[in-house]
């Protein structure tokens, strides 16, 4: 296990008003489970969506156990980022920035893989570090926090690590302005949904092996409990807690029954805790076809999701706050703010 503690204050400020430009931009996030896109245009509030896409490639699998990013997983991936590449081109899209996280950050070959993917697709995959994701993650999900409670944990469950961020919010500039994070530190640890799903098996879970998920996730992040004592902050109502990551939206769409997933019915939502915590209970006793079943879980997820309810499960038994506000959104939306702010 590898985990890391940085602190670092940094701002992130918002112009007044957009810049009036015609550029399109764009946004690729690469990470260990799944391949993104967003391509939007600059508006008065912040932008518009013209085009999405997500589909998952599962670029880690077998990377805890080999080392290296497999030839399977590298096709996959690439035949997701050329339907990317296809999209650009038909949007226009003059503002682009492309990045891939802990797969290709842990990879024996993800550098090889980096330049295959530019010459297959012509995209220019950037490997960023944990720091600069979870500031980007913060900046995409600014605009869902609350501004009347002062400081904030952001999570990240991802398919090979997991970053918490600890921030402070300044409104003193406006009362209309949204909350300014300022990040204090950062704690990232390198087991994700893929990793984690890898050690402990996706399918036949017990509940012996989901508590000993829950209990490996805990010991990992107490240092960073230790470190600042947040769970004070959270009785004393001084904390709150947004998470980010295909575990907490699936939780969402589970608890809603949505008959398929919905981002614009998940995207914002605040669900009671002790709620949550009740989901992922019910999953994990679920058996695997039951899991494919849900609308909101899938194929797809159905080998993945219990490890993402025991990360969660051991981040709220950390610090156990009332509510948690879930945000479908995230890296690519960081990275659009900072391209259209002229970063």
């Amino acid at each position: 296990m590898t985990a890391t503690s940085h602190t670092r204050k940094r701002p992130y400020t918002k112009r007044a008003q957009q810049r009036a430009d015609n550029n399109i931009y764009a946004a690729i996030d690469l990470g260990t489970n799944n391949c993104r896109l967003l391509v939007a245009r600059p508006s008065r509030k912040s932008f518009r969506v013209l085009d999405t896409f997500s589909r998952i490639v599962r670029l880690g699998e077998g990377l805890s156990r080999n080392g290296e990013l497999s030839e399977d997983a590298m096709r996959r991936t690439i035949s997701a980022l050329k339907i990317c590449a296809g999209k650009l081109k038909r949007r226009g899209v003059t503002r682009l920035r492309c990045v891939a996280t802990e797969a290709c950050r842990r990879a024996d070959n993800g550098a090889y893989f980096i330049a295959q993917v530019k010459q297959e697709t012509g995209l220019d995959l950037e490997i960023i570090d944990n720091s600069e994701e979870a500031s980007l993650a913060i900046m995409g999900c600014a605009p869902l926090l609350n501004p009347e409670v002062p400081e904030a944990l952001i999570f990240d469950i991802g398919g090979g690590s997991t970053e918490v961020s600890w921030i402070r919010l300044d409104t003193s500039s406006s009362s209309r302005a949204l909350p300014k994070p300022m990040m204090e530190d950062w704690y990232s640890v390198s087991k994700g949904v893929v990793t984690l799903a890898e050690k402990y098996g996706g399918r036949d879970i017990t509940p012996e092996i989901y508590q000993q998920m829950v209990q490996e996730i805990y010991e990992d992040f107490l240092e960073f409990e230790q470190k600042y004592d947040f769970a004070q902050r959270v009785r004393d109502g001084k904390i709150q807690m947004l998470g980010t990551s295909g575990t907490v939206t699936t939780l969402v769409g589970v608890y809603k029954k949505l008959p398929r997933y919905d981002r614009n019915r998940v995207d914002g939502t605040l669900i009671n805790c002790d709620t949550a915590i009740g989901l992922c209970h019910k999953i994990s006793s679920m058996t695997y076809a039951q899991r494919v079943a849900n609308p909101c879980i899938g194929n797809q997820r159905a080998d993945l999701v219990v490890a993402g309810c025991a990360i969660f499960e051991a981040l709220a038994k950390l610090w156990p706050v009332a509510q948690l506000r879930v945000a479908d959104r995230g890296l690519r939306e960081g990275i659009l703010y900072k391209l259209m702010n002229g970063n």
